[in-house]
Order: C-alpha cells, then structure tokens, then sequence
C-alpha cells in the first residue's frame, strides 16, 4: 500500500486531501501543529481509518519531526504554511521561519530517506506585480509581500534540490482556493462574506470590488495534488503548475453571486447592503490562470467552475455554520 504523508494535514486543502487518499486506500501520515490546522478536521479519519492514517503532532521547524514524519513514505504533499498576506505583513519573522525554514527542513528529511516524489503548495502570490493576464508560469513579477516571498523562495529551492539532489519536486500555484475556516481569524474572503450575509450583516470589500481572483474549488485542487503525484509523464516533473480554473470574478461578481446562493435559503440575503473600504496592503489587483501547462503535461481538466464549486460551498456552509 502507498504510503503518502501530508504537512498541514489538520488545515482546510490537507484534511480534504487525507480524506481523499484514504478513501482510495493510500496510507496517509499527517504532520501538523495545530497552529492554524484543527484537530476536529482529523477526528473522523483517525476513527474510521485507524489502521491506515496516523497523526503526528510536529512541527517543520524542527527536522527531527520532518524526519520522524517522512519515514517509510512514498510520496510527500507539502501543505504547511503559514498563509495569508496580512499575516506576514504584520510578522514577517514567524511567516519565513515556517515557510522557507520549514520547507528546507521537509526538502532535506525527503531527500534522505529517498521519497519518490515532494509535491508543494506554492502560491498565486509568486507573481507580484506583474501585469500580464492570464498569468502564466513563466513570467512572474516582484513580490508584494513576506509571504509572497517566501512562497518563491520554495520554488527556487525545490528546483535547486531537483537539480543537485535528483528529487522529483512538483509546485503546485493555488489561486484563491475557497472553503475554508470561517471563523479563522485569517479566513480567505468567500467564507467571511458567507459569514456575513447570514448573519444579515454588510461584507466589507476592499476597495471599489473590480478587482477580481480565480477562485479554485477544492475539488480541483485535490485533482492537480493527485495528477501531479502519479503522473508517469517524465517532462511533468521538476516543473510548476497554476492550479486553477482559469476564469476570474470580480468581488463584486463574488457577492452577487453569494446573495443569490444563500437567498435560495433565506431570501432576505438578496437585499443585504455592501460596504466597501480601502484597498488591502499588499494585495494583488487581478488574478487570472492560463491552465494550459497543466492540460498539456498532467492531463488536467477542472471539475468544478467557479459558479458550480460556489454552489456546493454554500450548501456545506449554511448547514455547517
């Protein structure tokens, strides 16, 4: 049985992908720390998988956990980090000890127990200010924040490490993945307007709401971190990848589709106002995947666009929160 370990595995993208490899009879090690991770996203693995998935409490920072945690596994999707711009904004510090530290500390402890293959959260973030749209991944711009460079910093290791070492890396560039944490004090935007609306409150959006994002379902991402694992395509490997849909909402778009959604449940949603504040430090005004790289070499077709991933969030929200 394959035997794949999971960083971050108590956060939003890692429990759903523990979930997703158990259910297809991988066994899954999880790593985390329960810095931004919850235990109650495991729970139901660790009760109906208790043979097959095993928690250890740990931290990257530390390489003795790193490598406690790689032993015996095949296959490593690097999921911890810690995320959000205003995050790193207000510590820099934590934010790099974690994701570049952290990541070197998971680089090296997979390198010496021979993993097959070290796939990566990298980030949308990596391309800065550049201007071009669709971003594609081979033009990047300057970033715009600590966590934007650290997410590089991953990048240029794991090819450097692909190079010297001969480890098979894959990054994986998630753009606006959504169904996350409402109640995380660093929450991503959809389930804090969630959050707003039913409770008949005013989301506030920063800015003037034109600027737009490729918001990723779940689903898709779990996809890409699949493909990418088990791809037997040679000129796949050692490479980056958005990992998207490849189509942009502006926020705007984002609320007016929200108010429909949760109307279906509670029509007094429709009229709720909005309110719009400054725009956000470090913020990217537009973001827009070209998938085509990932179609060619990895043979990705998303599932879910961005209305229909949308749909199925609000559902889980309004009977979750």
């Amino acid at each position: 049985m394959v035997k794949v370990l999971v960083t971050g595995g108590a956060g939003f993208i890692g429990s759903n992908l523990c979930e997703y490899l158990l259910a297809h009879n991988y066994k899954v090690v999880c790593l985390d720390n329960f810095s931004t991770g919850k235990i109650e996203n495991l729970l139901p693995l660790l009760s109906a998988y208790p043979n097959k998935f095993r928690l250890i409490v740990g931290d990257i920072r530390k390489l003795s956990d790193c490598q406690k945690a790689v032993e015996g596994v095949d296959y490593v999707l690097h999921e911890a980090a810690l995320g959000s711009v205003p995050r790193s904004i207000k510590d820099p510090i934590t934010t790099n000890e974690t994701n570049i530290f952290g990541f070197l500390n998971m680089l090296v402890a997979a390198r010496d127990v021979g993993v097959k293959r070290f796939m990566y959260a990298a980030s949308s973030s990596t391309y800065g200010d550049s201007k071009s749209l669709p971003k594609v991944e081979d033009v990047i711009g300057r970033p715009l924040s600590p966590y934007a460079v650290t997410k590089y910093v991953n990048e240029l290791y794991a090819d450097v490490f692909s190079k010297i070492y001969g480890i098979e890396c894959i990054g994986l560039r998630y753009f606006n993945v959504f169904g996350q944490d409402p109640f995380g004090a660093y929450a991503a935007v959809i389930p804090l307007f969630v959050k707003k609306l039913m409770a008949h409150e005013s989301p506030v959006i920063n800015g003037d709401g034109e600027y737009s994002r490729d918001f990723t379902y779940i689903d898709n991402v779990i996809q890409m971190n699949m493909l990418a694992m088990t791809t037997t395509n040679l000129d796949a490997v050692n490479q980056v990848y958005n990992t998207a849909f490849g189509e942009r909402t502006t926020l705007n778009q984002l609320i007016s589709y929200l108010k429909e959604f949760l109307s279906e449940f509670d029509p007094e949603i429709a009229n709720i106002e909005v309110v719009h504040g400054p725009n956000r430090l470090g913020d990217i005004p537009h973001s827009l995947a070209c998938i085509d790289k990932a179609e060619k070499l990895l043979g990705y077709h998303p599932q879910y666009n961005m209305r229909d991933g949308l749909k199925e969030a609000v559902k889980w929200y309004w009977n979750n929160i």
